[in-house]
């Protein structure tokens, strides 16, 4: 090995070198005088190994036939659309060749995390140059025809995306939708300490909100127990039509953004491959050992019990800057290509009409000389594999991005154990979500050990009632404390940052590297992140069909400070719509949970935190609030999804026909759902009145549509054939008419929840906005029944009377009236 010696915040530059005609067949050996770790032969085979990965990934976007150019290539070899993206693409392979030395030397665990958007294509072509792709795909063979069939599946039907996805072996990370690679990655590195997660970030990325938000993951990385990000930021300069703001950034202000959030910054920058690799190689050896430094001395000074962390410690980070399209075609059509925009997808686009391109293409693919890299066979040369790590090394293979594979189930505390005691339905109020922290507390006592579960949650871990798990868990910080400081500390597990996309990006690393955890967000602000919710929910959907993808703990949503109960913050906060958003996704993968009670939730909660491949959404409130059931009928009912609450209607049981069906879901729908039967029962005692709770949207559903859809013959016994019912639901109305569309009589359905009217007011006010409260309920029975007559109208005077004496009573007083403020189940 050379000597070498690079300065902190180093910039290691390879001279620039014409490229217009020049071949990477040709231009292997680099300039005399590029010096670095690499021997003349190393450098040799590592060039040849890039030039591999770059043919097979040209081949995917452009070949259907005659994969090793054996004969002249013609217009029938190429695919009828072309499709994908080749500027990213040799940079990602450059570095992926660079990992795998590192790995085969040092023997180090490294999961590849690919931020660029489309560079599937030279992810797959390097996962099938180390064999993981063949084992997994054994049609897809290490000879001529599996590279048949390689090129042929690319962005066809039927075949792969032309991001990096569920089916590339090796990847947590789904590339279509830009700005999680770093969130993600350092979910991933907590609690593995023994893992490098290298995180290639794209410059266009790096524009976007989340991704600026990542850099803050340096100050809740634990090198005592945590595994290490190695931030690859490259810089080719162009998105898909124009600069980017960092590619045209200078070195320095580069390195104060990076430096300001903790790195120790090392540029690489050059176009000519031997200078290139060689300043790569050094980097990448100084970062290894520097990673290993900050981990060396904390996990030193952290035996014995010490917290080994007294400050947040300054981690590598490179700057890598390339030619994007790098090695590919310099001018088309006489516009400059290489280096610029225009290499962003598809160089050469016209090829299946175009013989001047045909031969263009022919010329660049010819120019990495492939008959020096495969055999007659079609297998990669054997010096040339050898490059590649082995067995579980491979980037491919590391079990930590087939996380199921490594997952443990947790060790939950009997849930039955925190139940409230409900002698009489709605007699008394709890905090139902405090009854769930104490339970997510002894959670992480018992897997103290495993460190397998985190919470994630924007600062709001005590505002949500869950402040029991700082009995034994500290809030993460990597960093100065002050004395004042409550539960912070270094090694804590409750991870809380003002960002909803770090605490959901984080989760799904960590998720999908084999752990468990708890999301906790305010309900309006879930949608912040509802985007990256739908992209993981995608991931699961996908991953079902891939048998050696192995089950992952679910992702657990839980929202409270929901749209009925954000008394003082107003309509800002007041926001139903990520209900809205699972409903769209498919059953196989996406569930809702509205339970009523602490006693629903924490059976809801132990059934979730015991799942895999779901995504679960529960929703509650943290106010105090009515209790229903006891622990015993939670569990009935959470088995069931929905029930009728005898005691809470009046239907008669000869015959057990009820005249209207007061249905509710949520737990406000619910306490305003059985008032509104109270006051029925009171008003009109001969009203024959049913009362239905559903705690599992889901059940809703067809059976044909979603697993824990009930039959019609269900749905009649549950709402009757025929007669009204009045739903009362936590979120947007069109919900439930989109779920019991098709049901026998689905018009006769007349659905009350949040309509968009919020302000800052009373509890009682908010569901008289929004035409939900027990007074609107009873007229609207009233209204579809025709037991009561002509007397239904005085009826609903009265109850009219009691909506605008409550509403003169809260604008009076700023409070609810007591009889309903205090309103309990009697009688």
């Amino acid at each position: 090995m050379f000597e070498f010696d690079v300065t902190v915040s180093s910039v290691v530059r390879a001279p620039a070198t014409p490229q217009a005609n020049a071949s990477p067949a040709t231009s292997d050996q680099g300039p005399s005088g590029a010096t670095g770790p690499l021997s003349p032969a190393q450098l040799r085979a590592m060039q040849r190994y890039w030039q591999a990965a770059n043919y097979l990934t040209i081949g995917q976007i452009y070949l259907k036939d005659n994969p090793l150019l054996r004969e002249r290539l013609r217009a029938e070899h190429i695919k009828p659309r072309l499709l994908g993206h080749w500027g990213t693409s040799p940079g990602l392979s450059f570095i992926y060749v660079h990992l795998n030395r590192l790995i085969a030397e040092r023997d180090a665990s490294v999961i590849y995390m690919a931020g660029p958007g489309h560079g599937g294509p030279a992810i797959v072509a390097n996962v099938y140059l180390e064999g993981t792709y063949s084992e997994i795909y054994p049609l897809i063979s290490r000879d001529v025809a599996g590279l048949t069939r390689l090129f042929r599946q690319f962005s066809t039907p039927g075949g792969i995306p032309s991001h990096v996805s569920v089916p590339t072996p090796g990847s947590i990370h789904e590339g279509g939708e830009l700005g999680y690679v770093l969130m993600h990655a350092y979910g991933a590195a907590f609690d593995n300490p023994d893992l490098i997660v290298a995180a290639v970030v794209g410059d266009g990325e790096a524009e976007t909100g989340p991704l600026a938000a990542s850099w803050k993951g340096t100050s809740f990385l634990n090198p005592v127990r945590d595994g290490a990000v190695l931030p690859i930021l490259h810089l080719n300069g162009y998105k898909i039509s124009g600069p980017t703001v960092l590619g045209r950034s200078s070195d320095d202000d580069v390195r104060a953004l990076l430096e300001a959030h903790g790195h120790e910054v090392h540029f690489v920058e050059g176009d000519d491959p031997a200078r290139v690799h060689q300043a790569f190689a050094t980097t990448l050896d100084i970062c290894y050992a520097t990673i290993r430094a900050i981990q060396s001395r904390a996990r030193d000074a952290g035996a014995g019990g010490a917290a080994g962390v007294a400050e947040r410690p300054r981690w590598p980070a490179i700057v890598l800057r390339t030619p994007k399209g790098w090695t590919g075609p310099a001018v088309v059509n006489g516009l400059p290509v290489e280096g610029t925009f225009r290499s962003h997808q598809v160089p050469l686009s016209d090829v299946p009409k175009n013989s001047e391109q045909l031969a263009m293409l022919e010329s660049w693919m010819r120019s990495y000389a492939p008959e020096t890299l495969f055999d007659e066979t079609g297998a990669f040369f054997g010096e040339l594999a050898a490059l590649a790590p082995r067995g579980n090394r491979r980037m491919g293979a590391n079990p930590h991005a087939n996380g199921g594979q490594l997952l443990v189930p947790l060790d939950l505390p009997d849930y039955r154990e925190y139940a409230v005691a409900v002698p009489a339905p709605a007699t008394l109020r709890r905090e139902s979500t405090r009854q769930l922290g104490l339970m997510l507390r002894d959670t992480f006592t018992r897997n103290a050990t495993r460190a397998n579960f985190r919470i994630f949650c924007p600062d709001e871990t005590n505002s949500n009632r869950l402040g029991n798990v700082f009995e034994v868990e500290r809030r993460c910080f990597v960093g100065r404390t002050l004395d004042i400081d409550d539960r912070v500390a270094p090694d804590g597990r409750v991870m809380e940052v003002l960002s909803e996309h770090l605490c959901e990006g984080w989760f799904e690393g960590y998720l999908l590297t084999g752990r468990h955890g708890l999301y906790v967000t305010y309900e309006s602000f879930a949608m912040i992140s509802a985007s990256m919710t739908v992209q993981h929910t995608k991931w699961l959907e996908e991953a079902c069909r891939f048998p050696w993808r192995a089950g992952v703990a679910s992702l657990n949503v839980l929202l409270t400070s929901t749209c009925w109960r954000n008394d003082h913050n107003g309509f800002s906060h007041q926001g139903p719509g990520l209900i809205d958003v699972m409903l769209s996704k498919r059953g196989t993968v996406a569930r809702i949970y509205l339970p009523p009670d602490a006693n629903s939730l924490l059976a809801c909660a132990d059934h979730c935190l015991r799942s895999r491949n779901y995504v679960n959404l529960l929703v509650i409130d943290k106010q105090p609030q009515l209790q229903w059931l006891t622990i015993d009928e939670a569990m009935v009912q959470m088995a069931r999804g929905a029930a009728v609450w005898r005691w809470a209607g009046n239907e008669v049981e000869s015959d057990g026909v009820p005249d209207v069906v007061l249905a509710c879901a949520g737990d406000t729908p619910t306490m305003e759902t059985v008032a509104a039967a109270w006051w029925l029962r009171r008003l009109a005692p001969e009203l024959r009145v049913r009362v239905v709770n559903i705690v599992d949207l889901m059940t809703l559903f067809p059976a044909n549509d979603h697993p824990h859809g009930m039959s019609d013959a269900d749905f009649v016994t549950l709402f009757t054939a025929d007669k009204p019912v009045i739903f009362a639901f936590h979120g947007y109305q069109r919900a439930v008419h989109q779920l019991v569309h098709g049901r026998p009589s689905a018009e006769r359905f007349h659905v009350r929840g949040f309509n968009e009217q919020g302000t800052t007011t009373t509890p009682f006010d908010m569901v008289v906005l929004n035409g939900m409260s027990r007074f609107h309920l009873a007229i609207n029975a009233l209204r579809r029944t025709t037991r009561l007559g002509a007397r239904s109208v005085e009826l609903i005077a009265q109850l009219e009377a009691m909506i605008a004496e409550a509403v003169r009573y809260a604008r009076e007083h700023g409070e609810d009236p007591p009889g309903i403020r205090d309103w309990i189940w009697s009688g």
